[in-house]
């Protein structure tokens, strides 16, 4: 998966190590030149100096066509200008805005980002908990952490491959739903007849309380 982090500090370097990591590749942009030394040095990676905010520093540091961008900046409307710079202009497929500002959540909305976090470091805290998941590739919240949304990568020996959905026991404390499954070339609308097989990506919606009891049932 193809990542552009735009701005940000401590956050960004928790970010590009956790990313590293799952072997993603990164596209890293920040406006401070001594941060962007910083991030270079901590991670053995190239950083591009530039704001991100602005146009030509996107086009420059080539991040079009990327499957996802963050923006990390400490104002609000810069990363509301990268993000819609983003979709708009250089076809990356998904935006993560983080806000300072909680009531900016529903304003940010409303003009078109459909990811707004409310907590700067909300999305290191979502990574960092599920960090020794090896097949963990991607956890979003959605409506503050009501539930959220998580990717799993199926290996062909898990415990659950071969089976049908109506088969396989959840733990009874679980709340969870299988929504889609990603089985190239297809994408799967599974009902109680799915066969999971292993290479499966399975989008699954559960509760937080769930979602470690969940990972942890599905990796046996």
């Amino acid at each position: 998966m193809r990542i552009v982090i735009a701005g940000g500090t401590n956050e960004a370097d928790f970010l590009i190590k956790m990313f590293q990591k799952k072997k993603h590749q990164l596209t890293i942009i920040n406006a401070d030149e001594r941060v962007c030394e910083w991030l270079s040095r901590e991670n053995h990676v190239s950083v591009y100096n530039g704001d991100p905010s602005k146009e030509y520093s996107l086009a420059d540091a080539d991040v079009k066509n990327a499957d996802i961008l963050i923006a990390l900046t400490p104002r609000d409307a810069d990363n509301l200008v990268i993000c819609q710079l983003a979709l708009d202009v250089f076809n990356i497929k998904r935006c993560v805005c983080v806000v300072s500002n909680p009531k900016n959540v529903e304003i940010f909305k409303k003009l078109g980002l459909k990811s707004v976090i409310s907590s700067t470091y909300l999305v290191a805290q979502t990574i960092e908990r599920h960090s020794i998941v090896d097949n963990l590739i991607r956890t979003l919240p959605i409506e503050e952490e009501k539930i959220v949304l998580t990717e799993l990568e199926i290996d062909p020996d898990y415990s659950i491959v071969g089976k049908q959905l109506k088969d396989i026991d959840f733990p009874e404390q679980t709340e969870v739903n299988i929504s889609c499954i990603f089985r190239d070339p297809d994408v799967i609308i599974p009902t109680g007849k799915t066969t999971i097989r292993g290479g499966d990506r399975l989008v699954v919606v559960s509760t937080p309380e769930s979602q470690e009891m969940l990972i942890e049932y599905v990796q046996r």
